[in-house]
């Protein structure tokens, strides 16, 4: 009897056991929930510490989300493409669409050029006022290192950028193509004296050109105002656009829209063109900014007079973001 009410106690206390053990892998999954909102986090690439900022949106659920890399311009800093320094910023968008589409954006910051400020090491040969980190690798080990820690959709991995953060975008699209599934490339356009070999894999590519561009001739030539050789040379946009068509073998007769002209006072109006039916599904994409300079669109994020002085009107009939994911969203490796 005694022995019976001993194997008693025992199984209860397994049981018992059991279940804290149960228990407490429960507790272990539960208080680990993901951190959400914007932070500025560091990398070490090739011996060199690299910043970046990251959005996290709310509500990422358990299934597998994209990731989308906007790329600044010479001269800017992530903290002005975050909107953080205070200045109207078209790029601080990606967040709310982020949070509205869920996927996780990412601000990547360049190395300082000869004028001392974040500049990207682009395709351009001839140009000299970028630094010569190796920016390919350093998305790629970003790739790395955020897959790592977030269930990211390895095959919905995009960049977006704008002038010379565009034609890095670029740059990706010749030498990243086995990561990166499309990129967008604002007032940019492909190095005419190219430091890059050529694409491999088939890639969706948008470009977004404004046609009174007076930094990056929409036409092609010297990049700068007013012209400046150190700052390298470009084709144009349709050679650009050309350019993909023909390794992407797209339809060569696009289908194009004519945007409604919402703010008649920004000097002009935006028409698309898509070159569709591009091997592996890919598609070229042209919007063309008529009378616009040399800036991103955009309808909430207007830039002030001042900046206009210098760099040309900016659109105000189209939200670029909301344009880059709508291209972006249905394309895949």
């Amino acid at each position: 009897m005694i022995q019976t009410i001993k194997k008693i106690f025992k199984i209860l206390a397994l049981f018992i056991l059991v279940g804290y053990l149960a228990s407490c892998r429960k507790t272990d999954i539960e208080v680990t929930p993901i951190q959400v909102g914007l932070f500025t986090e560091n990398i070490t690439v090739n011996g060199i510490i690299r910043r970046y900022a990251i959005y996290i949106p709310k509500g990422l659920g358990n299934s597998s989300y994209p990731l989308i890399f906007e790329l600044h311009g010479g001269g800017v800093y992530i903290e002005d493409m975050t909107g953080e320094s205070g200045f109207k910023t078209p790029y601080k968008l990606w967040m709310s669409k982020a949070d509205s589409e869920k996927f996780i954006v990412i601000f990547p910051e360049g190395l300082n050029g000869t004028y001392g400020k974040p500049t990207w090491n682009d395709c351009r040969a001839n140009a000299m006022v970028s630094s010569t980190a190796n920016d390919v690798n350093f998305i790629s080990k970003l790739i790395d290192k955020i897959s790592a820690s977030y269930n990211i959709n390895i095959n919905r991995i995009y960049a977006s950028g704008t002038s010379n953060g565009g034609i890095m975008a670029l740059r990706l699209a010749v030498e990243l193509s086995d990561r990166i599934a499309a990129v967008a490339a604002t007032v940019s356009a492909m190095a005419d004296s190219s430091e890059c070999g050529q694409p491999i894999n088939p890639i969706s590519v948008l470009f977004m050109n404004g046609t009174d561009d007076n930094n990056l001739p929409y036409n092609g030539g010297t990049i700068g105002n007013p012209p400046n050789p150190n700052h390298g040379t470009v084709f144009s946009t349709e050679t650009s656009v050309n350019i993909w068509t023909t390794f992407n073998q797209t339809d060569t007769i696009p289908n194009v829209y004519n945007f409604p002209d919402l703010d008649p006072n920004d000097g002009g109006t935006v028409l698309r063109y898509i070159y569709s039916n591009g091997n592996e599904g890919t598609e070229v994409v042209l919007y063309k900014v008529l009378g616009g300079g040399h800036s991103a669109p955009s309808i909430l994020e207007q830039y002030s007079l001042l900046f206009e002085q210098s760099f040309g009107r900016q659109n105000h009939d189209i939200e670029m973001t909301t344009e880059v994911w709508i291209f972006f969203k249905d394309k895949t490796l």
